[in-house]
């Protein structure tokens, strides 16, 4: 079986219209699906903002109509395309997809006609959008685990809110190692961010914070369920300066960047 393992997209279908395609016959992809252009520069703007001492600068509802169609349009051309050649299994990543729900209560709320992302995954024929699950592919075992805050993250990047956020990543944590106790004997796990000291420091080649530079933002839940259950490959993305691929034990761990990928052939 040919595996093609895809690096978080971010929209950026050129990119992966130059990946080859054809024979493939599974798709794995990191999350962050979508551009999000518009939302990583105020994300960014109000980080250093808030090292200035100075409050958020907050988004108008003409911008925050912006970025969701920004995100909607290029995550469903990815997905289209992508499904055309194998069926497509992904995460969702930090790039989030609204709940449909939600997304018909803002629609009922301003009296508009936002269309639903993840209302149209779930009718396309080929597309998978998992969470923190086990899927049995043509007898292939592939974990997928969502993206979520480790505490190694909130230590190493001491953000605003410090205690609070604290708190939560904690609660975060639990959760997760309640989810990796169940990904026992998988072969390929899929995650979004890498695992600690792994593939995994920020540099400034994407112009972060300053004081991010140099700090390692993986998961050490990850590199200590990679430790223990040793999966034959573990596909992340995220830090996507960090792409390459490296061991940890007998386990490949390949940071696969942005839209970069990896084919692998299972018997």
């Amino acid at each position: 079986m040919k595996i093609l393992a895809i690096g978080d997209p971010h929209g950026e279908l050129g990119k992966i219209k130059k990946i080859p395609l054809n024979g493939t016959d599974l798709i794995l992809l990191t999350g962050d699906i979508g551009k999000a252009d518009l939302a990583r520069k105020i994300y960014f703007d109000n980080i250093k903002r808030q090292q200035q001492g100075l409050a958020d600068l907050k988004s108008g509802f003409k911008q925050q109509k912006e970025i969701y169609n920004e995100i909607h349009n290029s995550t469903i051309s990815i997905l289209k395309y992508l499904s055309k050649f194998a069926p497509v299994y992904t995460i969702e990543g930090n790039v989030l997809i609204s709940k449909i729900k939600d997304v018909k209560k803002i629609n009922k709320k301003y009296n508009i006609n936002l269309k639903s992302t993840r209302e149209e995954i779930e009718k396309m024929k080929n597309v998978g959008l998992v969470k923190n699950i086990v899927r049995n592919i043509y007898g292939l075992k592939a974990g997928f685990l969502e993206e979520f805050t480790d505490v190694s993250w909130i230590k190493e990047f001491k953000p605003d809110h410090y205690i609070k956020r604290l708190k939560k990543a904690k609660q975060e944590c639990n959760i997760v190692k309640r989810i990796l106790k169940k990904f026992k004997d998988i072969d390929i796990l899929v995650c979004h961010q890498p695992p600690y000291k792994v593939l995994d420091k920020v540099s400034s080649k994407y112009n972060p914070p300053k004081n991010w530079i140099g700090k390692h933002a993986g998961s050490k839940i990850i590199l200590n369920y990679i430790k223990k259950y040793q999966p034959k490959y573990v596909f992340c993305g995220h830090i996507h300066e960090g792409k390459g691929m490296k061991r940890v034990g007998k386990t490949e761990v390949y940071n696969l960047g942005v839209a970069g990928y990896k084919i692998i052939e299972i018997n």
